[in-house]
């Protein structure tokens, strides 16, 4: 196969160890399938390009690793916003990668030619343009290290037509007619320069020179000190509690490792989104029933990989006297609604790896029978005051 720009894309991703491509067939990206198939990588065609997203959102749930869609320029793009919007909210490390029309033709009325990254930088981590071919390899390179890095989520990835095929098609694309007949007029002539200048700078570097560079995903130190203060925390409470959440497992492959932790700390554990499951069906720690009452009833509550959204009732499900600790790696999650008593801006799995390492948490300091579920169907009632209620008749007559 000879090399372009199709071939280089599609080496990337075996090289980054993408396993499948989502995509919904399209002139634009034709190039990246054929290359992606003869490399090794399995090409999923979907339905819909909105498909092809939502799949690779579930590889990156399910693996840690970025899941890669492809799509055609125009409305193939626009197709996956909302599927987009659904990994941006869910912190999924996603790429797509999305043709374009040719560099040359850009806002000229080319086929399927929209201003695409207009429309994708309010929904996406980043987005990024290769203007060259200089510019595939390093812009790839930095979609990975974007959508895994701080708080994951998804990048955009804008690929022209024209640089995903052979320099010497594009060249006799952009020629015009055969390059043994010399231009007539001084318009052809001038256009025939133009053209040739632009050429040069799109193919401005070899192709058999590009190799990518080594790759792990980014990872922030936790302040060992934090550790340690909830951890003094956790020893001094007599009713503790912990939420564990999606964000927790962001790195699936340490699920195991995040299971024995959390049996480790031993405290009382609500599992949430991605979470649920971690620990088997029949683990003595997994709480299943009575959150609310639970965290009412709680004097400290660790929150880790969740922020206090709907469903923490805002943050108010949790008793105001409770202290809380919360782990995230969003800054703006970590405080939203109800600022923690201590604040860990970290990976939360990571965190709670740590935090196991601290040592036991012993339960005899706890509320006599504080599992939970059972002390608070036992002993303790929370406040509650019964909201009125609005009773509506409509008639089909008022109606009518």
């Amino acid at each position: 196969m000879d090399l372009h720009g199709g071939v280089v894309v599609a080496r990337f991703l075996a090289e980054r160890q993408v396993a499948c491509l989502f995509t919904l067939c399209g002139g634009h990206i034709s190039p990246i399938l054929v290359a992606a198939k003869a490399a090794g990588i399995r090409v999923v065609d979907m339905r819909h390009e909105a498909n092809a997203v939502f799949a690779a959102d579930a590889v990156s749930r399910l693996t840690g690793r970025p899941g890669v869609a492809a799509v055609t320029a125009g409305p193939g793009v626009t197709n996956t916003i909302t599927a987009l919007q659904n990994a941006a909210m869910a912190q999924s490390p996603v790429i797509l990668i999305g043709g374009a029309a040719p560099t040359v033709l850009k806002g000229r009325g080319a086929l399927q030619d929209i201003d695409q990254m207009s429309l994708l930088r309010p929904v996406v981590k980043q987005a990024f343009t290769i203007k060259r071919n200089c510019d595939i390899l390093p812009v790839l390179e930095s979609a990975f290290q974007t959508a895994t890095s701080g708080v994951p989520g998804p990048v955009f990835v804008e690929c022209p037509i024209d640089l995903l095929y052979p320099e010497s098609m594009v060249r006799e694309w952009y020629g015009g007619q055969k390059q043994d007949t010399p231009p007539h007029t001084l318009r052809e002539r001038l256009l025939k320069a133009y053209l040739g200048r632009h050429v040069d700078r799109m193919f401005a570097c070899s192709f058999e020179t590009m190799e990518a560079g080594p790759w792990s995903p980014a990872e922030t130190a936790i302040d060992a000190a934090l550790i340690t203060k909830a951890a003094d925390i956790l020893r001094q409470s007599r009713q503790p509690v912990a939420i564990v959440g999606s964000q927790a497992l962001l790195q699936a492959t340490r699920a195991p490792i995040l299971a024995q932790a959390l049996t480790q700390i031993g405290l009382p554990v609500y599992l949430t989104g991605m979470a649920r499951g971690l620990m088997g069906r029949d683990h003595p720690l997994v709480m299943r029933h009575q959150r609310r009452q639970a965290l009412k009833a709680a004097d400290t509550v660790l929150i880790a990989g969740m922020p206090c959204d709907f469903r923490l009732d805002y943050g108010r499900a949790i008793a105001r006297r409770a202290t809380v600790i919360g782990v995230n790696r969003s800054r703006r999650d970590l405080r939203l609604n109800r600022t923690p008593q201590l604040a860990v801006a970290a990976d939360p799995g990571r965190f709670l790896e740590a935090l196991a390492e601290e040592g036991t948490f012993p339960q005899e300091r706890w509320t006599p029978g504080w599992t939970v579920c059972e002390s608070v169907k036992r002993n303790v009632t929370p406040p509650f005051r019964p909201r009125p209620t609005k009773s509506w008749t409509v008639s089909i007559r008022s109606i009518s």
